[in-house]
């Protein structure tokens, strides 16, 4: 298989970097007016896919300081988005977990704004582009990992 090097690379890797700010953004403005900013959409996301986490964890996964994210975790445990508990293994801990509510809210939120990206695609790509789009999304999943 012929290995893509170098500049061409490294331009490959800007084309990807801005169309997916470009989209990303875009995605914004599709997003429910809830009043939850988008460090704490990506918190409730973050619970929602690892169930429970610590404060620290979940800073780590956020890539931000624990006291970063002081004020965006006191502001969902106000609106009762989550809760603090306890954790078995290390009663020095607490575990952040999502309430039933911060779950109907991340369903709306992502409903909305998938149901505008699934009419873009079908509107503006082609069946075998929309697969494509489907593989690609699959490998920036991986590299999100990273």
């Amino acid at each position: 298989m012929n290995q893509v090097s170098g500049p061409e690379l490294v331009g490959t890797a800007r084309e990807v970097r801005q169309a997916v700010v470009r989209l990303a953004r875009r995605l914004r403005t599709q997003r429910q007016e809830h009043g939850i900013g988008n460090l704490g959409i990506s918190v409730l996301s973050n619970l929602y896919r690892h169930h429970s986490l610590t404060p620290r964890a979940l800073a780590d996964a956020e890539r931000v300081t624990p006291q970063t994210l002081t004020r965006v975790l006191a502001g969902l445990e106000a609106r009762g988005l989550i809760v603090r508990r306890g954790d078995p293994s290390d009663g020095r801990q607490s575990l952040l977990e999502l309430t039933d509510t911060a779950r109907a809210v991340l369903r709306a939120d992502s409903a909305r704004r998938e149901a505008w990206l699934a009419e873009a695609m079908a509107r503006e790509l082609t069946p075998a582009e929309q697969e494509i789009v489907r593989v690609a999304a699959g490998l920036l999943d991986r590299l999100a990992d990273f």
